[in-house]
């Protein structure tokens, strides 16, 4: 699969960089251009009346696409937001008042949800169990395990850990071991939308899920998304004027009404421009038949060949048996983590070349996206090679 002359104007932007951070900033296809300029003029042509094509034609489009690529059956359960971060909040907000929150995650989770939950230890308002997520042979039965004990408010869970790649198996049996009904459970999918083929249909109705599109959906910032289950987290504390869009007109009662939908979780007025450059992301992979599978093959397929070459250098700085995930493990993300004490000396050594991978404490990330075939993973060895030996 070579899909470069679809990368054209972000290739063209910079020709001498090798960009092997696609688990962080994707680079854009050429579509998302074409869909930033239409997004303009929407507004450009329509002023106020902008939300009427966005809000019947635009949004709904983008709920159907996500709706496709995670098996929901009922895109309308889809809510967009500007960031991950804010619909934590809200649904931390739809936990019990009057007591401290009883929550189960892991240690691996992406900074926004560990930093504030951090925070509100330090208040005493929740009490944290985290379940360690190495050795990842044994994650699964140890996550299961605590979660059947009960009594959580909230069960949060990443389905592939930034820190590593591990991309945690069979959700649906994590999700069937939380026992309550009114415990939320959540699923961090940022690391699997549009990466790790995904079926929701078996949870649909049970777990939350958080995605975007600033990684593998290379759609840029701004166009983050949850899947809200029925009959879970009604009426969010943390709300905001979109969340009863569809009854402002009739006035209302005293009781503050909600969308019965995914809506319910939505805040107040953002920028659409990203959901122009999803639905054209969405749009230009479906006309090519390209399908969540097809991409994880071509970056695992990538990844290997990265590895054996890798290995034939012999680097004392770089070496396959420096792998968090080794490629024996199956259950893997589209970014390979080394653990080293230099990850963020060799970090900025391969960015004075152009070379752009990214780095968290001691391990050093690699990042494989559509744009790069195996041309690109040979130019990488070959100035690891020159940088490292």
């Amino acid at each position: 699969m070579n899909l470069k002359a679809h990368f054209s104007r972000s290739l063209k932007a910079d020709p001498k960089r090798l960009h092997f951070a696609a688990h962080s900033h994707h680079l854009w296809p050429d579509a998302t251009f074409a869909a930033q300029q239409a997004c303009w003029e929407d507004a450009a042509r329509h002023a106020d009346r902008k939300w009427d094509k966005i809000l019947s034609d635009v949004y709904p489009a983008a709920q159907g696409h996500v709706a496709k690529v995670l098996g929901l059956e009922a895109p309308k359960t889809v809510a967009f937001g500007p960031n991950t971060h804010g619909f934590v909040l809200r649904l931390l907000s739809c936990l019990p008042a009057g007591r401290p929150w009883r929550l189960l995650t892991s240690d691996s989770e992406f900074h926004s949800f560990a930093r504030q939950t951090a925070r509100l230890e330090e208040d005493a308002l929740v009490q944290v169990t985290r379940v360690a997520a190495e050795p990842f042979q044994s994650f699964s039965e140890r996550f299961a395990t605590e979660a059947a004990k009960g009594g959580h408010d909230m069960v949060y869970l990443s389905q592939v850990f930034y820190n590593s790649g591990y991309a945690v198996p069979d959700l649906p049996a994590l999700v069937d071991a939380v026992p309550g009904q009114d415990t939320l459970v959540v699923l961090d999918g940022y690391h699997g939308y549009m990466a790790v083929p995904t079926d929701l249909a078996p949870i649909a109705r049970r777990a939350f899920y958080l995605a975007g599109g600033y990684k593998y959906a290379m759609s840029g910032e701004g166009v983050c998304f949850l899947h809200a289950p029925p009959g879970h987290g009604l009426r969010p504390r943390n709300t905001g004027w979109f969340a009863a869009f569809e009854t402002l007109e009739g006035g209302g009662d005293s009781k503050l009404d909600y969308a019965p939908d995914g809506a319910r979780f939505l805040g107040a007025t953002f920028d659409p421009v990203g959901l122009y450059r999803l639905n054209a992301v969405m749009d230009w992979l479906e006309g090519l038949g390209i399908t969540v599978t097809a991409i994880h093959q071509h970056v695992q397929a990538l990844q290997e060949r990265f590895v054996a070459r890798l290995g034939e250098l012999e680097l004392d700085a770089l070496h396959p048996n420096q792998l968090v995930v080794p490629l024996s493990e199956p259950n893997r993300g589209h970014f390979l983590t080394f653990r080293s004490e230099r990850a963020g000396e060799l970090h900025r050594q391969l960015l004075k070349s152009d070379i752009i991978t990214d780095f968290r404490a001691d391990r050093l990330r690699f990042g494989f996206g559509l744009y790069q075939d195996e041309e690109d993973v040979a130019k990488l060895c070959r100035a690891l090679g020159d940088i490292l030996a």
